[in-house]
């Protein structure tokens, strides 16, 4: 059976760290699904508009190895306990496929792709090969008294989380500049398993008032984590350069320093 790449994702997130663990985590989260060129046929969309969400079916890409494993750890489970691989959704598996239901928020045309679909709450990197597109129709595909099996008691560990004024302030600075999307960035990592090190670069600074400082790229997300079940704030975001990294001149290999120096000017005189 010979499968084509029918199309790749666009999205914000061009590294496995930060991206959310499965579809629908974060529904914020926009993303494009661009066509290659042979596929790119606005009649292969004709009635797509008319469904809230599709199913993607897609590779994972950067999982390609010889030979697979019967069992694998789940990072859910810390990384200490192994399952079936057909009991979990490893991207290490016989076939690397994927399969993600997301939110079909428009088709749109773009001027540098054509005809692309504008979607929400995908957990795919960018460039990620797209293989298919379905419907997702609910009386075929929802069980709403379904079994998850061992990550039932997982997924009832889910917080809520807030921001302080001051943090989305200077999210939507960034966002409105070019930068990253650090509202999701943050509700990916924080929404679950906030203060797991093996997820994420975490310092603690302040275990009295429950604060921590979250490392996301070259930006730093500190916020406040009480025991479960209290939720998660947010309290602000500041750049993760130092005074001499920011120089005129100095290297910049992510090509933010400009950004940084935009949304946290220096002091007057400095």
């Amino acid at each position: 059976m010979e499968i084509r790449q029918i199309g790749h994702m666009v999205s914000d997130f061009s590294e496995k760290f930060g991206i959310p663990r499965q579809s629908g985590l974060v529904e914020e989260l926009e993303s494009l699904v661009v066509f290659e060129p042979e596929w790119r046929d606005e009649n292969a969309l004709r009635g797509i508009e008319g469904f809230s969400h599709v199913w993607l079916i897609w590779e994972f890409s950067q999982a390609r190895r010889e030979g697979w494993s019967p069992t694998v750890r789940p990072p859910r489970l810390g990384g200490n306990q192994r399952m079936g691989v057909f009991a979990t959704r490893s991207p290490f598996r016989p076939n690397p496929l994927g399969l993600s239901c997301v939110r079909l928020l428009g088709v749109e045309k773009h001027p540098g792709y054509g005809t692309v679909l504008r979607v929400g709450g995908a957990d795919l990197l960018d460039g990620t090969p797209v293989l298919d597109i379905k419907p997702y129709i609910p009386a075929a595909d929802a069980f709403p008294d379904s079994a998850a099996g061992w990550r039932d008691e997982l997924d009832s560990t889910r917080r809520e989380l807030f921001f302080a004024e001051e943090a989305l302030g200077v999210i939507g600075f960034i966002r409105s500049h070019g930068g990253p999307d650090l509202e999701n960035a943050a509700r990916v990592q924080l929404a679950t398993r906030a203060l797991d090190p093996r997820r994420q670069r975490l310092t603690e600074l302040d275990r009295a008032e429950h604060l921590w400082l979250l490392a996301f790229r070259t930006w730093r997300i500190v916020f406040t984590a009480p025991p479960v079940p209290e939720p998660i704030r947010v309290e602000r975001i500041y750049g993760g350069y130092s005074a001499e990294e920011l120089q005129p001149g100095a290297p910049d290999p992510y090509r933010d320093k400009e950004l940084h120096r935009l949304a946290f000017p220096p002091p007057e005189g400095k």
